[in-house]
C-alpha cells in the first residue's frame, strides 16, 4: 500500500540518511515508522504530529484517522482530548522521548488496535477506566443505559413517597444491583458512584474481564460495595449471586449480535475484542433468554431488568415473554438510542404470588 507523503514526511525523510537496517520484508508503512523514530534532531509540534499521523492513518485506511491521531498525541501530553490542550502545548515542540511514545502508540493503531486499548484507558460517564484486550470496550450508547437506570431510580423514589402501598419500602441499606457481563466494570461502577447507598454483584464468564473490573473498582475505591465473580449466567447455580438477598435491578449489555452479522464487524473488533461478548447466537437472543430466566428467580417483586439489545429484539423479546408467562416478566418500556433506533429494554417483574 502506497504511503501518502506529506510535507512533514518530506521534512523527516530529507533529514534522515538511508540505513541498511530495514529488512526487505517491512512494508512502506513500517519503513517510515523506523525512519521517523530515528529522528532526534527535528523539532515537531503537537499540531504537526496530529497532521502527520492523520495522513499516515488515512493512507492506511484506518477509521477515524483524525480522532485517533488527536487522542494519541493528547495522551502522551497528559490530556484527555486535543481540544483541552493549551495553545502553548499545541505549538511547543515535543521531546524526542515524547515523539517516540507517539510513534509506538500509533504503530499499534496501524495494526487496527482500537484506540481504547492503545491508550490503555477510556472515559465512561464520569469515570476513567483501565482498558485491556480482549475485554469488551464500552460504547458511547451504553452510557444511555446507565442514564435510564438512574431515571428509573428517581421515578421510583418519587413513587415510594406518594404510593407507599404499591411499592415495597426501600431497603435501608440501599438497592442491590446485578450486572451480567461486566466487562471493564463501566456500567456497574458508574451506578455505584451515582448511587452511594447501593451495593452490587458483577459477573462475567471471561476471567480477564473479572480481573479488570476488580482493578477498576479498586482504583475508584468502590471495592467494598461490590462482589465480582467469575460466573456464567447459563450456570444452574445462582445462589452465589444473592449475598445481599434478592436483587432490585439487573442490568446488562449482553451479547446480542446475530451470528450471521459477526463477520461484518470492524477489523478492530474481530482482531482484538472478545467475540463471545458480542455473538448472541442465530437470533442474538441466547444470553438474553438466560438473563430473563434468571431474573424470574432472583429479582424482587416490581424489580427491573435493563438490557441493551439489537433494534430487532424488542418485538422478539415481547413475544418470547408472552410465550413464557411463568417468568412473570413484561416489557415496561422501549427506549431509543441517540441514533433513533430502539436499543434499550426496561423489563419488570409482576408481584410474586403465593
Amino acid at each position: 500500500m502506497e504511503i501518502l507523503v506529506s510535507s512533514l514526511y518530506r521534512k523527516i525523510l530529507h533529514l534522515l540518511p538511508h540505513h541498511g537496517l530495514l529488512g526487505s520484508r517491512l512494508n512502506p508503512c513500517h519503513h517510515l515508522l523506523r525512519q521517523y523514530s530515528c529522528s532526534k534532531t527535528d523539532l515537531v509540534t503537537a499540531a504537526e504530529l496530529v497532521s502527520h499521523w492523520q495522513d499516515v492513518f488515512e493512507a492506511n485506511e484506518i477509521p477515524e484517522a483524525q480522532a485517533s491521531s488527536e487522542y494519541i498525541v493528547s495522551h502522551v501530553l497528559g490530556a484527555k482530548t486535543f481540544q483541552s490542550l493549551s495553545a502553548s502545548s499545541i505549538s511547543t515542540p515535543l521531546s524526542a522521548k515524547q515523539q517516540e511514545q507517539v510513534q509506538q502508540l500509533c504503530a499499534k493503531r496501524l495494526q487496527r488496535m482500537p484506540v481504547q486499548y492503545v491508550l490503555g484507558e477510556w472515559d465512561f460517564q464520569d469515570l476513567t477506566l483501565k482498558m485491556k484486550p480482549p475485554v469488551f470496550i464500552p460504547r458511547p450508547e451504553t452510557e444511555e443505559l446507565v442514564s435510564l437506570v438512574m431515571a428509573d431510580k428517581y421515578k421510583r423514589k418519587l413513587s415510594s413517597v406518594s404510593l407507599k402501598n404499591i411499592w415495597q419500602p426501600p431497603d435501608p441499606l440501599g438497592p442491590v444491583i446485578l450486572e451480567i457481563g461486566c466487562g471493564s466494570g463501566a456500567i456497574v461502577l458508574s451506578l455505584l458512584r451515582k448511587l452511594p447507598q447501593s451495593r452490587a454483584v458483577a459477573i462475567d464468564r471471561l476471567e480477564a474481564a473479572v480481573n479488570l473490573t476488580k482493578e477498576n473498582a479498586e482504583r475508584l475505591q468502590l471495592q467494598k460495595r461490590i462482589k465480582i465473580l467469575h460466573h456464567d449466567v447459563s450456570s444452574s447455580s445462582w445462589e452465589c449471586l444473592l449475598p445481599w438477598g434478592l436483587v432490585d435491578t439487573i442490568i446488562s449489555n449482553p451479547p446480542y449480535v446475530f451470528h450471521e452479522d459477526m463477520s461484518h464487524l470492524a477489523a478492530e473488533i474481530l482482531r482484538y475484542e472478545d467475540l463471545d461478548a458480542l455473538d448472541g447466537g442465530h437470533d442474538g437472543m441466547n444470553v438474553i433468554k438466560e438473563i430473563l430466566n434468571l431474573a424470574s428467580y432472583i429479582l424482587k417483586d416490581f424489580g427491573s431488568v435493563f438490557l441493551e439489545v439489537d433494534s430487532r429484539h424488542p418485538e422478539m423479546v415481547k413475544n418470547w415473554l408472552h410465550s413464557h408467562p411463568d417468568l412473570s416478566l413484561f416489557v415496561s418500556a422501549i427506549h431509543k438510542d441517540f441514533c433513533g433506533k430502539p436499543r434499550f429494554l426496561h423489563i419488570q417483574k409482576y408481584e410474586r404470588r403465593s
